[in-house]
């Protein structure tokens, strides 16, 4: 896939991911949502594939899960170089994706949550710091929810799906009435995924 982008397009993106960086309320994957309308549906540079050829490569790599970030970046980069077939100047277009991509998400985030959290310490006993905690927590849900939605449609939807579905309200509900380790979880998980049942 190749795509055009001047300096102001590259401005756009790092404002983007700059604002949706204040957003990412419980991770930068709670905003996955946004990334994908932004990048593939209304800019166009990137494919559906691309995006959640992404999305599952930094799932499944060890480490943070922001990776994708870098991975989304990369690939804008790489479309704005041509393609993989302009050679060495792709790797620079890519990197300098990554890099857009990658400052936009963590400065503003990173910088507000230290100083939030800093703030919250100090006074963790009052009502509003603990009612917006309460408040958070569905927030952040809904947007997991989100997440999981555009990922299930970009594989060929729900109703495709239901199997993926049905483990994940079968593991929430062992998540909120049980204590079972989440490590077992995972592992049951990849079980049957290894079997093909998911």
């Amino acid at each position: 896939m190749s795509v055009t982008l001047n300096l102001m397009d590259w401005l756009h993106l790092l404002g983007h991911f700059l604002v949706l960086s204040l957003l990412s309320i419980g991770g930068a994957i709670t905003t996955a949502p946004d990334m994908q309308r932004y990048l593939v549906v209304q800019q166009h540079w990137l494919s559906d594939s691309q995006f959640t050829t992404c999305m599952a490569l930094a799932q499944a790599a060890p480490g943070p899960n922001v990776i994708f970030i870098a991975l989304l970046g990369w690939d804008v980069g790489i479309n704005a170089a041509g393609g993989v077939a302009a050679g060495t100047a792709a790797w620079g277009w890519g990197l300098l994706g990554a890099f857009t991509t990658l400052f936009g998400i963590l400065l503003p985030s990173t910088t507000l949550t230290f100083a939030a959290a800093r703030w919250g310490h100090r006074n963790r006993e009052l009502l509003a710091v603990r009612a917006f905690k309460a408040g958070m927590a569905p927030i952040v849900i809904a947007l997991l929810a989100a997440t999981g939605w555009i990922l299930s449609a970009a594989q060929g939807g729900a109703a495709e799906n239901w199997r993926l579905w049905l483990v994940t309200a079968v593991v929430t509900l062992l998540v909120w009435r049980t204590r079972i380790h989440l490590l077992w979880l995972l592992a049951a998980g990849g079980l049957l995924g290894w079997i093909g049942w998911i």
